[in-house]
């Protein structure tokens, strides 16, 4: 960049140098003219046409070297502000908290920023041309270059938890996160990677679990069976000990619309919803543990724990709704069911079973469409081998 910015000072001096040339001559011209009118053995009829040619030929390229001089102008211009830009952006890759590093197709580093040195204890001219998985641990390299390669064929933003090896041998999970940049032929230009220490989050989700387990031994445990309606009280929230809950509304047609999925280890309740018609029904047997407004305001880990699973409903709730609006119902299908192989998908040899059966009735209010339409779009994944069902009917996500 800064060598593209020299080039173009050089080309405004030259542009410069060769509009006083031009000037110059165009002033010799003049005074040529004024002297071959004094020449007898020059015809006075040759003067005027010849050298108004000349002259007129001047001012044309005097007029285009002011164009050129004008343009060139504008040109250093943009460059002054494209450079401007990519100072502050350096500045926000440079700056930023988390780790960043720019690598190629093959995860070798070719640039990376102060957090991600830090996170990796090595200092950042050192880490340019070093390749990534040195900083991989041993047991972990063989699926890290499975996952490089993977890449290749895909474009989506991928997620990897895995585990590093700082500098001195030190270790440390990892949440990495990585963007395909292509060219316009189609291949790999660079490999974008986002790095987050997630050591202490997990170990204090670790102790968060072992305290919610604390807490819920010696509570009276709710049981329902598949398809019974759960009985919402004021100022009580539920929390799923075993099993999947179905959260829905109702709309003027009195269809029904789902709303969220409260698997193991969510909580839900009539006191965090806004709706005036709000249903929990067990969608397989599920055993359930209540915990009054009163306890969970006595409780500060109580506290901490309900705010993780109320901002994952919350989240989650937001992805059923950006569906919703979707155009296509196919495509709201196809969101639908990776959604559910997040949630409540279990691997399997086939693919991903969904551990709950869903009736198409149950898809299609989550869709907003009818069950005809699913069926239909179901029997056409189903024939193109995307989905099969087990001997329960159980959706199997294949790949």
């Amino acid at each position: 960049m800064k060598t593209d910015f020299f080039t173009l000072t050089r080309t405004k001096v030259n542009i410069e140098l060769l509009t006083k040339r031009t000037e110059a001559l165009h002033k010799d011209l003049a005074d040529l003219y004024q002297t071959a009118s004094l020449l007898a053995w020059i015809s006075p009829e040759l003067q005027p046409q010849a050298f108004q040619e000349i002259l007129s030929s001047a001012k044309m390229a005097h007029l285009a070297m002011e164009e050129l001089r004008q343009q060139n102008e504008e040109l250093i211009q943009t460059q002054h502000l494209l450079e401007t830009e990519r100072e502050h952006y350096q500045d926000l890759f440079e700056l930023a908290p988390d780790g960043y590093l720019v690598t190629n197709a093959d995860g070798i580093i070719q640039k990376a920023n102060a957090a991600a040195a830090k996170l990796l204890n090595v200092s950042k001219q050192f880490l340019v041309g070093k390749a990534m998985i040195n900083f991989i641990s041993l047991e972990e390299r063989q699926h890290f270059h499975s996952e490089l390669n993977q890449l290749s064929q895909s474009d989506t933003t991928k997620e990897l938890v895995i585990r590093l090896q700082q500098r001195h041998g030190e270790f440390l999970n990892a949440a990495l996160t990585v963007t395909v940049v292509r060219n316009q032929q189609g291949k790999i230009r660079y490999l974008y990677w986002l790095l987050r220490n997630v050591t202490e989050q997990q170990r204090t989700e670790s102790i968060t679990v072992q305290n919610e387990s604390d807490i819920i031994q010696n509570r009276p445990v709710y049981k329902y069976s598949k398809g019974e309606d759960i009985c919402l009280q004021p100022r009580v929230i539920w929390y799923v000990h075993q099993g999947v809950v179905k959260l829905s509304t109702f709309c003027e047609t009195g269809e029904e619309v789902l709303i969220g999925l409260a698997k193991t280890g969510m909580v839900f309740g009539s006191s965090m919803t806004g709706l005036n018609i709000y249903q929990a029904t067990a969608l397989c047997d599920v055993e359930l543990v209540s915990f009054s407004a009163t306890e969970i305001a006595a409780s500060p880990t109580l506290n901490h724990s309900l705010l993780l699973k109320i901002n994952h409903r919350l989240q989650q709730t937001e992805c059923l709704l950006v569906n919703s609006g979707r155009l296509r119902v196919q495509e709201r299908l196809q969101n639908l069911l990776q959604l559910l192989k997040r949630e409540i998908g279990e691997t399997v040899p086939q693919g991903t079973r969904l551990s709950v059966r869903f009736t198409h009735e149950d898809i299609a209010s989550a869709c907003c469409t009818t069950r005809v339409t699913i069926t239909r779009l179901m029997g056409i994944l189903e024939q193109l081998g995307l989905i099969v069902f087990d001997s329960q009917n159980h959706i199997i996500l294949k790949g």
